[in-house]
């Protein structure tokens, strides 16, 4: 296990214009620690309930996912989500959240973990990331994702986890909410100052930004045809990334850029299929074929007026 990952494991029911599951597999570490699971070891920290399905658990073993950390409490229910997505499908409409065990959840990281070089923080309570970050030992580098709530009601807190981390994953609205700001690379410089390496802002269908301190990089999504789920896109993403880095060699800016395309070809299976369907049975050659997609799509000629 090299790649700690905290975060919610949770059940879902989902309804989008294409269909609707219900008691599917969902939550943060649980499709972080899937898209990282192709490229490193991951272990997960986190908690559910006595209806948590032993093929959930099943799965997560195939994919090589260290449950270690998964405390099941026999007496509780599960963290269930249930919501819906209409036309587009780029905002998510929350018709239930019960927080079940999850609502008392402290990650207790097992001692086999706590040398773990490589640390995701899913967009979970910031002191719940904190506590988790006061239980490790220097780690090489940490993820910290977040969500617009944290920001709203905790943004003292969430700034102290970002002095903390290496990378900060934050989407275009919440850095303007959090930087009170409309430029992109002025909320990037703010939040550089805080003394992550990199800051990676996601855009959705409009792709990703990467701002190091005397960097800049930018990559597009993937176009689909069909997208029948948006779910867990941003935790697949920050997974493929964590999980890409945790197998390189060196961290440098080529990595790092590396690791925007592992993200982006995982989100873009994610959301082709409802809960983790289709990111838990994918073939290294998958994978490899929209990395260079990607390649293709953003190779530039080069350009001289004379």
């Amino acid at each position: 296990m090299n790649l700690l990952i905290v975060g919610s494991v949770a059940i879902d029911t989902v309804e989008t214009p294409l269909g609707k599951v219900e008691n599917a597999l969902g939550g943060s570490a649980t499709y972080a620690s899937i898209a990282a699971s192709y490229f490193a070891a991951p272990g997960i920290v986190g908690v559910v309930g006595g209806d948590f399905s032993r093929k959930h658990i099943n799965l997560l073993k195939r994919k090589g996912v260290d449950l270690e950390g998964l405390k099941i409490d026999r007496n509780g229910k599960t963290f269930h989500w249930s919501g819906y997505y209409e036309g587009d499908m780029n905002q998510a409409f929350t018709r239930k959240t019960h927080l079940n065990v999850f609502e008392k959840f402290n990650p207790i990281i097992p001692k086999s973990y706590r040398k773990a070089p490589y640390i995701l923080l899913g967009n979970i309570h910031p002191a719940l990331q904190l506590e988790a970050l006061a239980q490790v030992k220097k780690p090489r580098l940490v993820l910290c994702d977040t969500m617009n709530f944290w920001i709203a009601s905790e943004p003292k807190l969430l700034e102290k986890v970002f002095r903390r981390a290496d990378i900060i994953c934050i989407n275009d609205g919440e850095a303007y909410q959090f930087c009170k700001t409309a430029s992109l690379p002025y909320a990037a410089k703010r939040l550089l100052a805080f003394g992550p390496k990199y800051i990676i802002i996601k855009k959705g269908i409009h792709g990703a930004l990467l701002f190091g301190k005397n960097s800049f990089f930018s990559l597009p999504s993937i176009p689909l045809m069909k997208v029948k789920d948006p779910t867990g896109a941003g935790d697949s993403f920050a997974g493929g990334i964590i999980g890409y880095l945790a197998c390189a060699r060196k961290l440098d800016e080529n990595t790092f850029r590396r690791g925007l395309v592992a993200g982006t070809v995982m989100a873009s299976y994610c959301v082709e299929d409802f809960s983790c369907r289709k990111t838990s049975r994918l073939k290294k050659t998958e994978i490899n074929k929209r990395a260079a997609l990607l390649k293709k799509y953003t190779h530039v000629p080069s350009f001289k007026l004379s």
